[in-house]
């Protein structure tokens, strides 16, 4: 068994650089299926849900070539039948994404009922609604979500509530349609607008997006294309949480500083220094943290990926912060975790109540999912003592190279592997 083990209370410093965006990725890479050529996308993470959406894709008879540790070339024109594999599908959320990609290049699709981080109930009825109107039925038979259509054609499509995905394999389904689609309440995450940049590299019309309005005017095919991905603006986030909760002053570079305006504007408000560049931000903190409160929301508001990170740094901040999770469900599963570091915290709901104290102590801990995994870390860098945190399989699902990074600017962290009583650092 693999685990993290971190010895609080050294203050970080020097420099470390962002990969690539996860959750553009994760959407990019299915995207490919619709290109009638080769695509190139640079900048990917180095990180297990990109390596397993790759393999899906390899799978179904894609050619994947690794150029280098951030490239990979994507020969989709192997796949014949439109089928991701329930044993890979069924490990990550984003897998629903092959959805829209498969029904817009094949007007067919059969891909499983996704898994991923398990904080409450992520149903897809939104994104099959969005299928429903382009003209495309489904049904789910032995676990798998079947859908087809003889033709997709544009239409108006009003999403019920803001959704990452349904935003995303709307956009899929709609790139090849016939005529006109809209897209009203869409989502405005980054990443979708990576993802729209991504297809109107390989020749598709999209417009708006970054907008609660997304129009997209169908075209007959998509050409390859080669594509750089945006940088990870919730990774970039963690490592800003972490120096704020440690102490110390580090340069976080390869970002876009306006993704991050939400995170930096709460990070000010507990009290740390933040200096912006074109591509970078540097990070300081001294002296204890103010309390503050936070209520996640869809872009540009707070992200619910960072909600996790954010309380473990009000663990100890002076004074009494409230945090909303107002996207999520049962999203404070890992706040069990934080009190066996001596936080106090109360749940009801949807909101936490963090009482602030003087410090955290180090404790045997879990990764409950991917950022809550993130959280674990952050407390363990600004505790004192040892903490060994275990399933870390949740935090390499979107974290690159997290050990080496955190070891670089002055942690002292290590991933170890036990087995029978014996421990050796991996």
């Amino acid at each position: 068994m693999e685990k993290i083990v971190v010895n609080g209370g050294n203050k970080l410093h020097g420099s470390v650089k962002i990969s690539g965006a996860k959750n553009a990725a994760v959407a990019i890479i299915p995207a490919v299926v619709l290109s009638d050529g080769v695509c190139r996308i640079e900048n990917i993470p180095n990180i297990q849900d990109v390596n397993l959406i790759a393999e899906i894709l390899h799978k179904m008879g894609a050619k994947i070539s690794r150029i280098n540790k951030t490239t990979l070339e994507i020969d989709p024109r192997g796949i014949r039948e439109p089928v991701a594999a329930y044993d890979l599908v069924r490990h990550m959320r984003a897998s629903s994404y092959l959805m829209g990609a498969l029904l817009g290049k094949f007007l067919r699709a059969e891909v499983a009922l996704p898994g991923g981080c398990d904080f409450g109930v992520r149903p897809v009825d939104q994104h099959l609604k969005g299928f429903g109107i382009l003209g495309a039925t489904h049904n789910v038979e032995g676990g798998m979500i079947k859908i087809k259509a003889d033709r997709l054609v544009g239409n108006h499509i009003y999403l019920d509530v803001v959704s990452v995905g349904a935003t995303v394999n709307v956009m899929l389904a709609a790139v090849k349609a016939e005529g006109r689609t809209t897209i009203e309440n869409a989502a405005k995450e980054p990443h979708i607008v990576d993802l729209a940049n991504f297809l109107n590299s390989m020749g598709a019309d999209v417009r708006g997006a970054g907008t609660d309005v997304i129009k997209i005017n169908g075209v007959k095919s998509l050409r390859g294309t080669t594509y750089s991905i945006i940088p990870d603006q919730i990774e970039a986030g963690t490592y800003m949480a972490a120096v704020a909760c440690a102490g110390g002053n580090v340069l976080i570079e390869n970002v876009i500083p306006k993704h991050l305006e939400s995170i930096t504007a709460k990070l000010r408000e507990m009290g740390v220094k933040i200096e912006e560049y074109d591509d970078s931000v540097r990070v300081i903190r001294e002296g204890r943290l103010r309390r503050c409160n936070v209520k996640t929301m869809p872009h540009p508001g707070f992200p619910t990926d960072m909600q996790p990170q954010i309380a473990a740094i009000l663990a100890t901040a002076d004074g009494t912060s409230i945090v909303n999770e107002a996207v999520w469900d049962n999203r404070f599963k890992y706040v069990e975790e934080l009190r066996r570091m001596g936080a106090v915290i109360s749940v009801d709901g949807k909101l936490a109540v963090i009482e602030g104290v003087d410090h955290l102590e180090g404790a045997p801990v879990k990764a409950t999912d991917l950022r809550a995994g993130a959280a674990m870390i952050i407390a363990a860098l600004g505790a004192k003592g040892t903490t060994r945190i275990e399933d870390i399989r949740h935090i390499e699902r979107g974290y690159e190279d997290v050990v080496e990074k955190f070891a670089s600017i002055g942690a002292d962290i290590k991933r170890v592997y036990t087995n029978d009583g014996a421990t050796r650092t991996a």
